[in-house]
């Protein structure tokens, strides 16, 4: 089975609380060299059968729709058994 997985950050213009909060325990704990941590949300889907032009469009949909909250999120990353395809939907292009 195929596996799809789809990388969500958030905007980089908005502040993100839970990657300042990291980088500050980070340099705490004797880490200061890592900065500006941002962190963001992984999904992994299995397909039953061919990822075909129509499954990743669906994929794409199903990532700016209801993985991602377009209003503080980009969906920056989508690929198939770790080849990355393109993000853009289809009609967006």
């Amino acid at each position: 089975m195929p596996t799809i997985v789809v990388d969500v950050m958030p905007k980089a213009e908005l502040l993100d609380p839970q990657g300042k909060a990291t980088t500050g325990a980070l340099a705490r704990l004797g880490h200061a060299k890592f900065e500006n941590v941002r962190i963001g949300k992984r999904f992994e889907m299995q397909v039953a059968g061919e990822v075909t032009d129509a499954v990743l469009d669906e994929v794409r949909q199903v990532a700016a729709d209801i993985l991602s909250n377009a209003v503080i999120e980009d969906v920056v990353a989508i690929s198939v058994d770790g080849v990355q395809v393109d993000v853009l939907v289809a009609e967006a292009r």
